[in-house]
């Protein structure tokens, strides 16, 4: 296609079953994924089961203090360790099935008959380990025998949209505490949800509120187009709140530069991290299905507020609007992706030529498993 407009992909690549098959297989389970916050996994045997790719990974805390990743599958006839989503173990987590009981650094500890069996190797015989690295205050994980570089997969992203990894540092992420999560199940593709974030052509049609706290945006233009450059707040503005009435301090170690400014920044394939001076908004997107995609949202804030109680539901009340506005289109394209309108794709204007580059990416990604 020539001129100012550039062509997206075919529609099939948000309903085509064996094409989500392949993401899963080629992206979602060979990247870096952020998988849990560590915080929620205050004490030992504290777990939380996650969905990454076609696996279910098990993330615990062992009685050292140390998270390790392990696949949720009993090394015996494989069935599933843990069922719940999230929960507590004394000392060791035990197959349902036939009561195989591995400890809490996933080596095999018990079993009926066990010592009637002295060639069972317990740590060969353990659960599978998956890579786990911690960072922003989060787990991430790789089930890939062989992870990419942390640093280009993961901190080149920071990189590359701020300009420099020392300016998200301010921020403190880790040291922040999750005022509030709320989870929304989306019926639509994965690629649809990042597409939707990463431009803001949208924004003045259905985030009224955002475009009021940061006019810039009801041009058309994302904060992400721009190499470093943080949207600015109204003149009027005095918090990224929903009305746009004060919001907290400015976190204690932001430069002032960044003050009244929003940064963006999307963390292929599955985060998107959101940044204002007194709180971070973390998305991490759990792919379902080709149609169906969950994606947990935190709200963090420094220590003392959430410590003290404070109030946060202005805040929250602002993106969470956004979420909801931001999902329903997404829900509204999916159904069309299957129509003959939209077999060879749609286009990109210019202000969402970056979206280019993501679709580059994606078939990078899929080319190279062929």
């Amino acid at each position: 296609m020539t001129g100012s407009l550039i062509s997206t992909l075919e529609g099939r690549y948000y309903t085509d079953p064996v094409i989500f098959a392949a993401e899963q297989a080629e992206i979602f389970e060979r990247m870096w994924f952020c998988a849990v916050r560590s915080s929620d996994l205050a004490g030992p045997g504290d777990f939380r089961t996650v969905q990454v790719g076609r696996e279910s990974v098990l993330i615990a805390r062992d009685r050292s203090g140390g998270l390790n990743a392990f696949l949720n599958v009993c090394r015996h006839r494989g069935a599933r360790i843990c069922t719940d989503e999230q929960g507590s173990v004394k000392r060791a987590f035990q197959c349902p099935y036939h009561a195989w009981t591995y400890a809490l650094d996933g080596k095999l500890v018990a079993a009926p008959n066990l010592t009637s069996m002295p060639d069972v190797d317990r740590v060969e015989y353990g659960l599978t380990k998956v890579h786990l690295r911690e960072w922003l205050g989060y787990a991430w994980v790789c089930l890939a025998d062989d992870p990419p570089s942390f640093e280009d997969d993961v901190l080149a992203a920071v990189t590359e949209r701020l300009g420099d990894l020392v300016a998200i540092d301010g921020y403190e992420i880790d040291q922040l505490r999750t005022g509030r999560r709320i989870v929304y199940d989306v019926r639509a593709n994965w690629k649809l949800i990042i597409e939707n974030f990463m431009e803001c052509y949208h924004c003045a049609t259905i985030h009224p509120e955002l475009t009021e706290v940061l006019p810039e945006f009801a041009g058309g233009y994302a904060a992400q187009y721009y190499v470093g450059h943080g949207a600015e707040f109204g003149d009027e503005i005095k918090g990224f709140t929903v009305d746009g009435g004060e919001g907290f301090g400015k976190l204690a170690a932001l430069e002032e530069e960044r003050d009244r400014k929003y940064y963006a920044i999307t963390v292929r394939p599955q985060v998107f991290i959101n940044l204002v001076p007194d709180h971070v908004i973390l998305h991490r997107m759990y792919p379902m299905a080709a149609d169906r995609t969950v994606v947990e949202c935190d709200w963090l804030y420094a220590k003392e507020v959430v410590a003290t109680g404070r109030d946060v539901s202005r805040s929250v009340e602002l993106f969470h609007r956004v979420n909801e506005q931001d999902f329903e289109a997404c829900e509204r394209c999916q159904p069309a992706m299957a129509s003959r309108a939209y077999a060879h794709g749609g286009v990109l204007v210019p202000s969402e030529h970056h979206i280019g580059g993501f679709h580059e990416w994606l078939l990078q990604k899929l080319e190279s498993a062929d």
